[in-house]
Parts: C-alpha cells; sequence; structure tokens
C-alpha cells in the first residue's frame, strides 16, 4: 500500500504549434518532465506534508512514477483566454484527509480560476466533515 506523506504544487506553460510538443514545455517549465506523470484523483490523505516546490522537485528522478493531480487546458485559437488551476483544502486535524480539485476554463482570469478551484477544494471538504460553507461567501 502506498500513501503519500509529500506533496507540492507546480504549474508550467508550453507554447508550441504541436499540442504534444507545447504539453512537453509546459512539463518542463513545472519541473516534471522527467516524471512518468500518473494521474490520480483528488484526496488528499492524511498526515501529508505540502512542501515547497524547490524541495520536492529535488525528490524527483528520471523515469520516476509521478502521482499528480493535474488540470490542464489548451487551445490552438491565437490570443484565446484559458485558464486551468487546482485548488486545495488542508484540514486542521491532520488525522482527517483533504482534497485537491481541478478546474480548467476559458475566458476566465488567473485569480478567478484559481479562487473557484479553492472554493471547490473548501467545498468538498465541509461537506465531508458535515460544515457549513457556502462559497459565495468565502
Amino acid at each position: 500500500m502506498f500513501v503519500p506523506r509529500k506533496l507540492f504544487l507546480t504549474k508550467g506553460v508550453g507554447v508550441h504549434k504541436d499540442k504534444l510538443a507545447s504539453f512537453e514545455v509546459a512539463l518542463r517549465d513545472a519541473g516534471v518532465e522527467k516524471c512518468n506523470l500518473v494521474y490520480v484523483s483528488s484526496i488528499l490523505p492524511p498526515h501529508c506534508k505540502v512542501i515547497p516546490k524547490r524541495d520536492g522537485v529535488a525528490l524527483l528522478q528520471p523515469g520516476l512514477i509521478t502521482f499528480c493531480v493535474m488540470a490542464r487546458n489548451e487551445t490552438s485559437e491565437p490570443n484565446r483566454l484559458i485558464s486551468s488551476s487546482i485548488g486545495i483544502a488542508v484540514p486542521s486535524n491532520s488525522e482527517n484527509y483533504g482534497y485537491l480539485s481541478e478546474h480548467h476554463s476559458y475566458g476566465e482570469p488567473e485569480k478567478k480560476s484559481g479562487e473557484y478551484a479553492e472554493d471547490l477544494a473548501a467545498t468538498m471538504l465541509a461537506t465531508t466533515l458535515g460544515i457549513e460553507f457556502n462559497a459565495e461567501m468565502a
């Protein structure tokens, strides 16, 4: 059984005429291009510590199977505003699990996209803990 004990957040942007090459550029920008990424759903395990990106990248080795929650968006339209973001909700009691949420949007600025992802993760955690949470008021 494998339960992650550390995680880090990163981001990357890639621009290229080919979608696959653009994705590779984005992975390089994020610092995870040397990993074999395996997408997982959005549970933050109990006792999982959020560490700085530089510390997380330092743990990576070429070819390492690396689990990730990824928000990804792409377009071939010139000047099209796109965004993707990850929200994280860490419970105050480390015995509980938390949530990560992915959000992908078009025409939405970075700040709004990020806030939406954070509210989504917080809503999922609150409903799990039986806490009332109004994302519009948060």
